[in-house]
């Protein structure tokens, strides 16, 4: 399951296993809908607790942008304090959730704002995976061969109906969530975190 998937927004968190994922809802959409909140939140969830200042360091921004929006991705449900890091005046930050899930609704709302948001996050969200794949292109000679090996960047045409594509997109999220299982332990030796980017969308042939 991946940190954008369409879904049901019948409840504002939902359990996946033992991971937790946070249904947007118009209120939610607008707290995160901003680019430095979801790079915050993807740094948390990636790289686990820190602190602002951290935080800033590491995405090139002031410690004073990073601790305001740090509090509103609180105040929205996405991170939280991790009080067994904090030590005096110095406050850790953790995520909250897991992933995120998007639902269709919220691009055709009837408030243009929740719509202007559904688009902010969708377009960020793709920009995100498009840095992930330029950061890999331009690292991967300091990888060795066996990780080469193991990318991918493929792309493929089908002809299908809006059913078909739909089942085609749950299947795969099936498989990779099978992994999840065979995840090693953190610390295994040769085992690295390993991002996959799914895109799936109808073209105009006219």
């Amino acid at each position: 399951m991946s940190e954008n998937e369409e879904g049901n927004a019948a409840e504002a968190e939902v359990e996946a296993g033992a991971r937790k994922l946070h249904r947007l809802d118009p209120r939610s959409l607008r707290g995160i809908a901003h680019p430095l909140r979801m790079r915050l939140l993807t740094a948390l969830r990636q790289d686990g607790p820190a602190t602002a200042s951290r935080l800033a360091e590491a995405l090139g921004e002031s410690s004073g942008a990073t601790s305001y929006h740090l509090r509103q991705l609180a105040a929205h449900g996405f991170v939280e304090d991790d009080p067994e890091r904090g030590k005096g005046r110095e406050r850790w930050w953790k995520a909250s959730v897991d992933g995120t899930l998007f639902d269709e609704s919220l691009y055709s709302d009837p408030d243009p704002a929740v719509r202007g948001a559904a688009d902010l996050y969708l377009h960020e969200h793709a920009a995100m995976h498009a840095q992930e794949v330029a950061t890999w292109l331009g690292s991967q000679r300091d990888w060795p061969k066996e990780w080469r090996r193991s990318s991918d960047l493929s792309d493929f045409t089908l002809r299908l109906t809006a059913a078909q594509a739909y089942e085609l997109n749950d299947k795969i999220h099936e498989l990779i969530e099978s992994y999840r299982d065979l995840e090693p332990a953190p610390g295994t030796e040769g085992a690295a975190q390993v991002r996959l980017h799914t895109h799936a969308f109808p073209r105009s042939t006219a």
